[in-house]
């Protein structure tokens, strides 16, 4: 008999097992003055990336508030996905921006996708230390014109206005990411109860239980892309790639001399 079928065969009894389960909870957000805004293409995109930002939550008592960039394409579901983001960040504590406190803008539609305009708003309104945005080749068109959408914010804020950078990859990966972060088994179950709050997009496909899979072949190519070619893969079960720069004067910069493999026990906020 093959060793290591009953570790492959455990593999496949645990998703049938986890396709059952329900999550229920819900976390008080922290209120800081360090905020982070997440800016999300689509509904879900907030917990698929979101290892670091719960992290710096958990660990930095930041304040991480997500931005909805839309609500999907479907205008017969863009109510329930707002719904269930709301349910989903909801239990990891962070907050999501409403449209409606964004007075320079008079919306129709609560549910069309953010504009340039309203991005420079909060950015203004919010100073947040950092931002999370998808790398510009995420492949997915909505990922992609969301790079871009927030870079050309940027570059319409005063050149006075800084912040760190923080671009993530789901649909298509980095060739040059500089962070790799360690997630535990708790965070990382955390952040697949709050992805099964999209309960009508994981009804049609259960994707979230495929996150722990993702984290893990992000440790395989990580250790290298980060921790340079012929580098031993960290000892990490689960892990999201990042790459980190600092923008200030209407300019990106490197912000990290090399690339950092950080690991449960390191001290999160020098990223930000």
């Amino acid at each position: 008999m093959n060793p290591y079928l009953p570790f492959v065969e455990s593999i496949q009894a645990g998703i049938k097992k986890a396709k059952g389960i329900t999550a229920v909870g819900k976390t008080a957000p922290i209120e800081s003055n360090q905020k982070i805004l997440l800016f999300s293409p689509h509904p879900d995109d907030e917990c698929i990336t979101g290892l670091l930002p719960l992290r710096l939550m958990r660990e930095g008592n930041i304040q991480i508030i997500n931005v909805p960039v839309t609500y999907g394409s479907n205008p017969a579901r863009q109510a329930g996905r707002a719904e269930e983001l709301k349910n989903a960040c909801d239990y990891l504590g962070w907050s999501v921006f409403q449209r409606s406190e964004n007075t320079s803008s008079l919306r129709r539609d609560p549910f069309q996708s953010l504009e340039k305009s309203e991005v420079v708003d909060l950015l203004e309104k919010i100073q947040p230390v950092a931002i999370f945005i998808p790398h510009s080749g995420d492949w997915n068109s909505r990922h992609v014109s969301t790079h871009f959408m927030v870079m050309d914010a940027l570059q319409a804020m005063p050149a006075s206005f800084s912040c760190t950078v923080i671009e993530t990859e789901f649909w298509g990966a980095m060739d040059d990411p500089n962070l790799l972060v360690e997630g535990d088994a708790q965070s990382v179950a955390d952040l697949l109860a709050a992805l099964s709050q999209h309960v009508g997009e994981v009804g049609r496909n259960p994707y979230h239980l495929l996150l722990p899979a993702w984290m893990q072949d992000n440790v395989r190519r990580g250790g290298e892309l980060v921790g340079g070619q012929g580098c031993a893969a960290p000892d990490f079960s689960f892990a999201t790639l990042y790459r980190v720069r600092k923008w200030r004067n209407r300019k990106l910069f490197q912000s990290l001399e090399r690339g950092h493999i950080l690991s449960m026990s390191n001290n999160l906020k020098k990223v930000i």
